[in-house]
């Protein structure tokens, strides 16, 4: 080193190579991307299923047996709203809203939708008859 103006200067000879921390080393000859470690994940809340799920208002079937009642009304407007010349039409009517109330019955009785989704009401009563076990024995 020579000084020049009060401050020590390398020579050009004798330069070395700087000395970087170990991790940078690594972290530019990629060996950090050889390990292969997952990614470690903290999960906000406790990994179990809730006490109760939000209710729901489900969503509204379709309308059934329009085409009977039209069909019942044509009759009607075309015999002066006459019920003995449409008894066959209004019978018809009848007979698919009875099916209709039937088949509602049975979808209220079973667990799950047509869509394959459960009713919030249901999800409820079974959280409570299988409560989650938040600690060990």
């Amino acid at each position: 080193m020579r000084p020049v103006g009060g401050r020590a200067r390398p020579v050009a000879g004798s330069m070395s190579a700087p000395v970087y921390p170990a991790w940078v080393t690594r972290w530019v000859s990629g060996q950090w991307r050889q390990k292969k470690r997952p990614p470690v994940l903290r999960p906000t809340r406790p990994l179990v299923l809730a006490d109760k799920v939000a209710n729901r208002r489900e969503k509204a079937g379709e309308a059934t047996c329009i085409t009977e009642m039209a069909v019942m009304m044509a009759c009607w407007k075309k015999n002066d709203f006459n019920d003995a010349a449409c008894a066959e039409e209004i019978r018809m009517f009848y007979d698919c809203v009875a099916k209709a109330e039937k088949e509602r019955k049975n979808l209220k009785e079973g667990t799950l939708s047509p869509q394959g989704n459960m009713p919030s009401s249901k999800v409820n009563k079974l959280l409570r008859r299988f409560p989650q076990i938040t600690r060990y024995v």
